[in-house]
């Protein structure tokens, strides 16, 4: 992320102090040559004219002034720093683009859904608020908008059929509601070089009886967790404490998102479907045949305080007390992120492809002198209670949305820049800075196919049929805003060691149903809001999901570590092939 920061920072002060003085092609051509350099999936020719188009579309709004945010990602960075500057001297629009915490994303979307004051014009924010948008109708379905009183503003070349992540921002009327503008996934990362050293495979193999390679299981990741901490790994040069874990533990907002993006489906909780469980969902919240929530606790058919998501949480505290750095448990996702670049971390399950552009720099413990990787990514193992249909993992896709407060005019400006920031002219280079992908383009262009083994799996991943299991916070929840906060101050409680995991949960669940009732009672969501089940007990729903071919809520299995299971990384990617 420094080296992300130093070079976006350095760029934008060129583009100010060289200038793109005039909002005309010549600023484009400028920019063409300099920034992007040659490195896009479009021609020289193509480039210009979906420069003329922003150039053109532009006018009725040159030397209007607008604001949008979005979090503080590399991506973003990059998107603030050199793209804005370079969109304003190109067409004439001034734009602030903000950075903030993905919380604080949230928090102003939320103030400006309740007060309809136009805090920003445009927000990206994470296609996990898609219930959200679809119930409250407070933003501009996108599909509706490119028809209507976006269309003279809407990229001919926008191509939005080759955006990877739509499905995740459609909504169940088939309405497009937000553009993907950056997607990562969280994925098993690993020591690869330490996996695959004779002397780690042999007293793996001696311990354990089984081969030392990537966990499908969570016994298996929980056994190579053990191996590793406190080894000594002085023959492979390693020097200091090696541990078998990373993971963070803060109370913080970023806590909530650890479990609520798919933590609790790869335990196992929730119930079958793409791209997430239906009619449970991995928030434990059930929804009927209409779409409609009808409880989080298990007296109401929801699994939020079910014994799988007692197993996720337990694991994930054990884990962290055990198998951590001990400054682990005080940091929070951002604080986190870094830490197995350092060189002694063995393994994490839960690393978000995010931070892979900070994971390869030159000059890293984990890199080796011909610029590949000593680390892998691969798919996350799942726990005992999962089975094969069950959501495998979270892929982040934050997205432009554009609120219908925002007046007419001062939309049709920030779509215009959250077109060029996604445009094909634009996005191969900035997927070169931030590697997180939303093009298909992008992820089969030759430039990737180049890069890819400086990557640690992360094209293979992106190019395989696999890619489409790993999916966002779906429809199920149905005010992202109000219910995410709940999580990390419920957990948080967890992990601090001031309640059980059943009693956080059961804490949480029950925070979930106030918040649907209160749904229910003001009716704002119209035929999509709540209509909250009965109360019954575990054999009852137990019996119904048996009825209805469904698995949630569950019941506290007999051996919760069933024998541990490996794959060897290699025969894994050529199975992605």
């Amino acid at each position: 992320m420094r080296y992300l920061l130093l070079n976006t920072t350095a760029c934008a002060a060129l583009m100010l102090a060289t200038g793109y003085a005039h909002a005309d092609m010549a600023a484009a051509e400028k920019f063409l040559a300099e920034e992007i350099a040659g490195l896009s999936v479009l021609s020289e020719a193509e480039q210009k004219a979906e420069m003329e188009f922003f150039i053109n579309a532009a006018k009725p709004y040159e030397g209007m002034e607008i604001k949008v945010v979005s979090e503080t990602i590399g991506t973003h960075e990059y998107e603030s720093k050199v793209l804005a500057p370079a969109f304003s001297a190109i067409t004439g629009i001034k734009v602030t683009h903000d950075l903030i915490g993905e919380g604080d994303v949230v928090e102003k979307l939320q103030t400006q859904m309740q007060s309809g004051e136009n805090i920003y014009d445009g927000y990206v924010n994470d296609s996990d608020l898609i219930g959200t948008h679809w119930r409250y109708q407070q933003v501009r379905n996108l599909t509706d908008w490119m028809a209507g009183e976006g269309k003279d503003v809407t990229n001919p070349g926008l191509d939005v059929a080759d955006f990877i992540g739509t499905s995740f921002t459609t909504a169940p009327d088939g309405k497009l509601y937000q553009l993907p503008d950056q997607q990562f996934a969280n994925l098993y990362w690993f020591r690869y070089d330490w996996f695959n050293d004779e002397k780690n495979k042999s007293d793996f193999k001696a311990k354990y009886g089984y081969d030392l390679g990537v966990p499908v299981n969570w016994s298996a990741y929980e056994d190579i967790a053990e191996f590793f901490t406190g080894r000594d790994m002085s023959h492979l040069g390693v020097e200091g404490k090696v541990y078998g874990n990373m993971d963070y533990g803060k109370k913080d907002p970023s806590l909530g998102w650890r479990y609520t993006d798919a933590w609790m489906s790869m335990a196992g909780m929730g119930d079958k479907g793409e791209p997430n469980g239906l009619p449970v969902d991995e928030w434990g919240i059930r929804v009927n045949d209409k779409s409609q929530p009808t409880g989080s606790c298990v007296d109401r058919g929801g699994a939020t305080n079910d014994a799988a998501a007692v197993y996720a949480v337990t694991k994930a505290i054990d884990w962290l007390k055990s198998y951590s750095p001990p400054e682990a448990a005080g940091m929070t996702f951002g604080e986190a992120g870094p830490i197995p670049a350092q060189g002694n971390v063995a393994q994490q399950m839960f690393w978000y492809t995010a931070f892979t552009a900070a994971t390869v720099e030159p000059g890293l413990p984990v890199m080796n002198e011909d610029g590949t990787p000593k680390w892998r990514m691969a798919p996350s193992p799942h726990g005992a209670y999962w089975e094969e249909g069950m959501k495998v993992g979270y892929q982040d896709a934050g997205s432009w949305t554009l609120m219908k407060s925002t007046p007419v005019d001062r939309a049709q400006a920030a779509w215009l820049y959250a077109q060029f920031v996604t445009s094909k002219t634009v996005d191969l280079k900035k997927s070169d800075v931030g590697l997180t992908f939303i093009r298909e383009s992008t992820i089969n262009s030759q430039h990737f196919t180049d890069r890819a083994n400086k990557l640690g799996g992360l094209i293979e991943f992106y190019r395989s049929p696999a890619r489409v299991q790993w999916s966002p916070t779906g429809t199920n929840v149905p005010d992202y805003p109000k219910l995410a906060q709940l999580w990390w101050q419920n957990i948080g409680d967890a992990m601090s060691g001031e309640k059980t995991p059943q009693e956080a949960l059961d804490s949480l669940c029950a925070d979930q149903e106030k918040v649907l009732e209160r749904l229910e009672r003001a009716g704002v969501q119209g035929e999509l809001g709540p209509v909250m089940n009965e109360k019954h007990d575990l054999a009852y729903w137990n019996n119904y999901a048996k009825e209805h071919g469904s698995v949630a809520p569950r019941i506290k299995l007999a051996n919760e570590k069933p024998a541990g299971e490996t794959v060897s990384y290699d025969e894994l990617i050529n199975s992605w092939k």
